[in-house]
């Protein structure tokens, strides 16, 4: 007997909200209710995320979106993502801390969430700043009972908490990790979005207008007194991050990058983040005939493992801040580079580890040695997700993330400005080698699928190097296998790990292949044959991502919300 899905598929016709918390999820509701829009939903279910996920999401973290404009029919890619500052040198880390980009405040580059947040709610949402983050400032006031997924993760990162007082009030107690069931309360964090909402009511009572209280309400962080106390706590601390580097932060609006696939369009942000990988890998899978194979069958899981290592190997080689390091982004997506990379497939013999990289003459950076581990997978350390779709097709797909235990929560604001220097590479020539002013190679890269008229799809997932793995699975099993869009997140996966870990310090497990209990082990003795270094997991493993879609048939009407049980994702729609 088939398994039973272990969360039911919620279905709307109206509007939609799936978030990785149910929370998050009621946040985004409330607001489509009130007469909100899809923005305005993706919005304040992504600023409750920094509450209650705020072991892997911060509000002072990153924000990089998509989102669907349907009066316009156009895709925007919204960044959310820091640079580093403008003290940070590569000589630095190179010669100071032994290669590495250490733990603390050194990994701090300039915080994007909330200029991200605002941006979009100014340019496309309809409401106050105020209204999107009445829900969060509730739950960090108020409290909330800690889940299962925040519970093992601030078990499994406990020691770092310990590392600063601040931290440790906050996501420990009595010295210990927070238990599942025991009441989170965030009281600075409160204060600091109340302070931006009090900024922005004190704008709009002086008869300026909604964008002057947005624009206070962003003030408030990037140039006032939270801007001010960051600050002061970096220079006290042998912290980067200065009053001119926040102050010089916005975030770019940019055409996404796309492939055709299926018959639909898939849409992905661009190489400052890893989401071209999840195209790279369609355009290699195209030239197969995936049914055939069979779902889960060895040959299909060889296929799509091998392909996902030649295509992070090319991440490894090429991806990186594109307004600093020339990426070849075009010849990368191309159907000509996808037929040659498609030939270095074996179909018989696994990649004992990550293969070379593609040539492209005259681009390229150098590759990382990385350091080889053994040991058990567990889920990477960071990220949530949110999407939601309003009455009027606007959509928005976003992958809210930062975490909280690899840099001191700031005394009085109950933030950890983001740490996500801790994806860049302190190695010279490489594509995403420490730079001033230089983004990291971000993992989070929330996706979006759609056929005009007739099909939409924003989806995405936690899980570091493993999101685009998830991701790309569930897609095939949604268009490719037929299955519901519940039936395709829950349905068995598997990663590979042969990369150099995206965290520092970038291990890599070279050849490993993580299996859920759902592969069959004559499947997986097969894979075993072809060189693969299996790792078995049980049914519903956090080390294969946590992935959260909408699909939408525009034809019927009819709108499905799918969550993964990996992790703490709900479905809500009306």
């Amino acid at each position: 007997m088939a398994d039973l899905p272990q969360q039911p598929m919620v279905t709307a016709r109206r509007h939609m909200v799936v978030a990785g918390h149910y929370l998050a999820t009621e946040a985004g509701i409330k607001m489509l209710e009130a007469g909100g829009n899809a923005i305005d939903a993706g919005v304040a279910a992504g600023i409750a995320l920094g509450v209650v996920h705020s072991d892997q999401v911060q509000f002072s973290g990153v924000a990089p979106m998509l989102i669907y404009l349907a009066d316009q029919d156009r895709v925007v890619s919204v960044a959310g993502l820091g640079y580093w500052p403008a003290a940070a040198t590569l000589g630095m880390f190179r010669d100071q801390h032994e290669g590495g980009i250490p733990l603390g405040l050194l990994r701090t580059i300039v915080p994007a969430g909330p200029d991200a947040w605002i941006t979009v709610l100014s340019r496309y949402g309809t409401m106050s700043f105020a209204d999107v983050a009445s829900h969060a400032i509730r739950y960090a006031r108020d409290g909330f009972t800690v889940h299962p997924v925040m519970a093992k993760f601030i078990e499994r990162y406990q020691t770092r908490y310990r590392k600063w007082p601040s931290n440790a009030a906050i996501w420990l107690k009595d010295g210990k990790p927070l238990r599942e069931g025991d009441l989170l309360v965030q009281a600075e964090l409160a204060s600091t979005l109340q302070y931006m909402a009090d900024q922005e009511a004190a704008a709009i009572a002086t008869g300026k207008g909604r964008g002057a209280g947005l624009k206070a309400a962003r003030d408030a962080f990037y140039v006032g007194d939270i801007a001010k106390t960051i600050v002061a706590y970096h220079a006290e601390n042998g912290g980067l991050i200065t009053a001119d580097d926040l102050a010089g932060y916005s975030t770019p609006i940019e055409d996404p990058l796309s492939i055709e696939f299926a018959g639909v369009t898939v849409y992905s942000c661009r190489p400052w983040c890893q989401g071209p990988t999840l195209l790279q890998m369609l355009r290699i899978l195209e030239g197969y005939d995936l049914v055939s194979m069979g779902h889960n069958s060895t040959d299909y899981v060889h296929t799509l493992a091998e392909t996902i290592k030649l295509v992070f190997a090319d991440r490894e080689k090429y991806y990186g801040d594109p307004d600093v390091f020339d990426v070849p982004i075009k010849r990368l997506l191309s159907t000509e580079f996808a037929i040659e990379r498609r030939a270095g497939i074996d179909p018989n013999h696994a990649w004992p580890g990550m293969p070379p990289a593609g040539e492209i003459a005259g681009y390229g950076g150098v590759s990382f040695a990385p350091h080889v581990k053994r040991d058990k997978t567990v889920a990477a350390a960071d990220t949530s997700y949110t999407c939601a779709m309003d009455g009027q097709g606007n959509i928005c797909s976003i992958t809210p993330s930062d975490v909280s235990f690899e840099s001191p929560a700031i005394p009085g604001l109950g933030i950890c400005p983001s740490s996500r220097g801790s994806q860049s590479f302190a190695k010279d020539g490489h594509a995403s080698a420490v730079a001033p002013g230089k983004r990291p190679r971000l993992t989070p890269n929330p996706a979006m699928a759609l056929k005009r008229g007739s099909f939409a799809m924003p989806f995405g997932a936690p899980g570091g190097d493993v999101q685009p793995q998830g991701m790309m699975q569930v897609l095939l099993n949604h268009l490719i296998f037929d299955m519901n869009i519940q039936s395709a997140i829950e349905a068995a996966r598997f990663s590979t790990h042969s990369q150099p870990n995206s965290f520092e310090p970038h291990d890599s497990k070279p050849g490993r292949l993580v299996v859920e209990e759902g592969i069959t082990p004559q499947v997986t003795d097969d894979l075993i044959a072809r060189g693969h270094d299996i790792e078995r997991h049980g049914p519903r493993s956090e080390a294969v991502a946590g992935v959260c879609a909408i699909s939408a048939n525009l034809k019927t009407g009819l709108i499905s919300g799918g969550a993964d049980p990996r992790r703490s994702g709900r479905a809500m729609g009306w």
